[in-house]
């Protein structure tokens, strides 16, 4: 017999997944500024393997438009700066010796609404996700209740304690995504 705190209690780590998955998921989209973030997810393909530049080399931004990657190993360059050109970011590398540069273009307006629009994206891919854990731990708070393991009345305060902890996860939701749309904007 599960108490229905404990049923609630039980997707509180999945809805934290999703916040930190959306967390990673806005680090990689490109605002104004010039961030290792932006690239270190960035999958290299060396050696027949794939691995993330972050693993591959050491990332900085000495500049609020530009990014250095310094690779652990020459032979990575290559393998660096085709990953990079085609990602998604739209940003060409330049190699220099044995460091590979990355000089940000101003954001034009319609990129930013593009960027905006992405982040949108984002939100609401993480709000169906909370959406879903809401269903399912609502289909076992009812089936507990039709069984008769949880009281009617509990049934009812775990409706309400259910949807105060979705309320919660998607303030933080919101707030993400927020805070990503004013980094672009700025």
């Amino acid at each position: 017999m599960e108490d229905y705190k404990e049923i609630i209690k039980k997707i509180e780590p999945e809805m934290e997944k999703v916040i930190n998955f959306l967390e990673r998921e806005m680090a990689g989209i490109r605002t104004s500024r010039a961030t290792p973030s932006l690239v270190e997810n960035i999958i290299v393909d060396c050696f027949g393997q794939k691995f993330p530049l972050k693993q591959l080399a050491a990332i900085s931004s000495p500049s609020p438009r530009e990014i250095l990657i310094q690779p652990w190993d020459k032979s990575y360059i290559e393998g660096i700066e085709k990953a990079i050109s085609q990602s998604s970011l739209g940003i060409s590398p330049i190699v220099d010796k044995e460091v590979i540069r990355i000089t940000l273009p101003s954001l034009t307006e319609e990129y930013r609404r593009e960027l905006v629009r992405l982040v949108s994206e984002k939100q609401e891919e993480a709000r169906r996700t909370i959406r879903r854990w809401r269903e399912e731990a609502w289909n076992k708070i009812k089936d507990a209740a039709q069984k008769g393991e949880i009281r009617e009345d509990d049934k009812f305060k775990a409706k309400d304690e259910l949807q105060d902890l979705i309320d919660k996860y998607n303030g933080k939701i919101k707030e993400i995504g927020e805070r990503k749309k004013a980094e672009i904007e700025g």
